[in-house]
């Protein structure tokens, strides 16, 4: 992976979940124990949806965070937006409550301020330029709309260390071979896991792409973490 170009890289990263659509979410609940359910709901609570508010679940795959927005807010008018066809094709269900749409992250097909909410669910570590896309989602948030992230977040040494490098590299990619047929992906998992930023890192670039009041929280012994953020008032 560190050898590709950009566009190198947004064609594997596009391949890849497109391969694993169909036992993404089976593998979410195994890999986490469960837990990415109660992450999701509190990405949604951290956005502070009220009546009638508009949110965009960006790098929705299957729209976990579009129905649970949904679910919290009744009235929210959500799109949920992906550039992996297949994600979106596997998750879509004639039950939706809202729309779908094709948007890549780094240039995203909405007009500014148009949301007062943005939240993502495992993103960000794929996009081939994260401050580009933090722009992004500043540019279409309202003033005063919210940012919130769920993502992994290389981890801190610690005395859980060995078992986390085990889990990651071998517990998810044999699961990923078991369930999914697909080593690559569940080993570009951990890979990518390791590679990315830091939560301080994070949190200094969404500073810089102009959030305020920013914060985050670090679960699963430090493998994940949910950032969130305010776009200012003018």
């Amino acid at each position: 992976m560190t050898n590709l170009t950009a566009n190198e890289k947004s064609r594997y990263v596009q391949d890849l979940f497109s391969r694993i659509a169909r036992r993404y979410d089976l593998m979410n609940r195994l890999m986490t124990g469960g837990q990415d359910i109660r992450w999701r709901r509190e990405v949604i609570r951290r956005a502070g949806l009220p009546p009638r508010a508009s949110l965009l679940d960006l790098g929705a795959g299957t729209g976990d965070l579009a129905r649970e927005a949904v679910r919290q807010q009744p009235t929210a008018r959500v799109i949920a937006a992906d550039f992996t066809l297949e994600m979106m094709r596997t998750g879509r269900k004639p039950t939706d409550r809202f729309g779908w749409s094709a948007a890549d992250a780094l240039f995203l097909p909405f007009e500014s301020g148009q949301f007062d909410a943005v939240v993502s669910g495992f993103l960000m570590r794929n996009v081939v330029d994260n401050m580009a896309a933090l722009r992004e989602q500043h540019r279409v948030l309202k003033p005063r709309g919210r940012i919130v992230i769920l993502d992994t977040t290389r981890p801190r040494r610690h005395f859980l260390s060995p078992f986390i490098w085990l889990h990651l590299h071998v517990v998810i990619p044999a699961l990923g071979t078991l369930i999914s047929g697909q080593r690559d992906a569940y080993t570009y998992l951990p890979d990518s896991t390791e590679a990315f930023l830091t939560a301080e890192d994070l949190a200094a670039r969404m500073a810089a792409a102009g959030f305020q009041h920013i914060g985050y929280r670090r679960l699963m012994f430090g493998t994940i973490a949910i950032h969130w953020g305010e776009k200012a008032s003018p």
